[in-house]
């Protein structure tokens, strides 16, 4: 009897594992991708002038990128769960601060949230890797799909939330403190599992880790993969509403062809990791990343409205394989959990920077040509150097102090 109450409680608590990776991946994306649709609404309302609403995706982006080392350091020291609980408390905060209704806490908000997200994206990887070993990848597949369904709906009723609630843009970015508190009260009852075995084998993993992953080329070329692929999706995310509006297409559907390309990502997201799991090495995966890119850039640039469902597809099955086999990455090139979320920690550090200049080049150069080409261009140049990454990053190897 005995026995059996431990199976059946380690299968429960396991449930919850899965409960927690999906909450917490619902909150990586949803809280930006929002943002979008209804950037018009808050620069008008609050004065905004083209950099500081360019601000309001970078500044998350540029948090990714200075605190992920320190995250993925620290959360060896405080473990998973009190860190994660940690992102989750601070997101909710800067969630409720962004909405309140004045310049200086909007922006507040926006670091807060920044930050928060930067705790989730660098831990979860290493929480997969440490309470599913056996099934990585379907357990990426899982985050990454419940982490795109979220920023897909987001991205698509953002402006109808707004309407909905009766507070307009407020409405549209605060409703998502919901799924942080859900998150927080999973996160916290998974704590209480008392699997203090996984705390100490982290502290054991981290003392001897890879150590300086800056000297690594292997760990450099993931990182590239998971900026330059970053920085497509949100360029594109930030700015395609206001290039269709321009193109001819009304505002209001400008939110539902965001959402298109979120739900185009999710089946590949899914498929993906598993399938990626299964290779000898993931090269050909990179390389089908970048023509399907380069394919919807294209679209985009030479055919306008025309085929502009096309591109919103071909982009949503690239952009969802690209974020799918970066994720992977951090684990299938890792020996360890502790290796694991140091490959994370630098991967989301350096690709962030990269990612966190793509908003405001690709407005900056819409400045200098109002046709978009010069932007597309800018595109379309970096996918180039994504090829080149992801080819290197695809590779059969174990990230080493090179």
């Amino acid at each position: 009897m005995k026995e059996n109450e431990k199976i059946s409680t380690a299968v429960s608590w396991n449930w919850l594992c899965v409960l927690v990776v999906i909450l917490v991946s619902t909150n990586l994306r949803s809280p930006i991708t929002a943002v979008g649709p209804v950037l018009g609404q808050i620069s008008e309302d609050l004065q905004l002038n083209t950099f500081q609403s360019s601000l309001l995706t970078a500044i998350p982006l540029f948090m990714f990128a200075s605190c992920s080392v320190a995250v993925s350091r620290y959360s060896h020291i405080q473990g998973m769960h009190r860190f994660l609980l940690f992102g989750l408390v601070i997101l909710s905060a800067g969630i409720i601060l962004r909405v309140w209704g004045n310049i200086p806490m909007l922006f507040t908000g926006s670091f807060l949230i920044g930050l928060g997200i930067c705790v989730g994206n660098v831990v979860t990887p290493g929480y997969i890797k440490t309470n599913f070993p056996k099934q990585i990848g379907l357990m990426t597949g899982i985050f990454a799909v419940a982490m795109n369904l979220t920023a897909a709906f987001a991205s698509g009723f953002s402006l109808r939330l707004g309407t909905w609630t009766g507070l307009e843009w407020r409405g549209s970015l605060g409703v998502w403190v919901i799924l942080a508190l859900l998150s927080l009260l999973a996160v916290f009852f998974d704590g209480l599992s008392g699997r203090k075995v996984i705390t100490i084998t982290e502290n054991k993993q981290a003392a001897n880790g890879i150590g300086h992953i800056f000297r690594s080329r292997l760990a450099w070329y993931i990182s590239l993969f998971m900026g330059i692929q970053s920085l497509v999706y949100y360029s594109l995310i930030s700015w395609l509403p206001n290039v269709l509006v321009d193109y001819g297409m009304p505002s209001k559907d400008t939110g539902w062809l965001l959402f298109l390309i979120q739900i185009a990502m999710i089946p590949i997201m899914f498929i993906g990791p598993i399938l990626a799991n299964r290779m000898k090495d993931q090269r050909l995966m990179a390389s089908l990343v970048a023509i399907g890119m380069l394919g919807s850039i294209f679209i985009f640039w030479h055919y306008k409205l025309q085929g502009i469902y096309v591109a919103a597809i071909l982009l949503g099955l690239s952009n969802g394989l690209s974020f799918s086999l970066s994720i992977l990455f951090f684990t299938l090139r890792a020996r360890s959990t502790a290796n694991a979320i140091k490959i994370s920690g630098m991967a989301q550090s350096v690709g962030y920077l990269i990612a966190a200049f793509g908003p405001p080049v690709f407005g900056k150069l819409h400045e200098i040509d109002a046709t978009w080409n010069s932007s597309f261009y800018f595109l379309a140049g970096s996918i180039l150097l994504l090829l080149f990454a992801g080819w290197k990053a695809g590779e059969d190897r174990y990230v080493t102090e090179d």
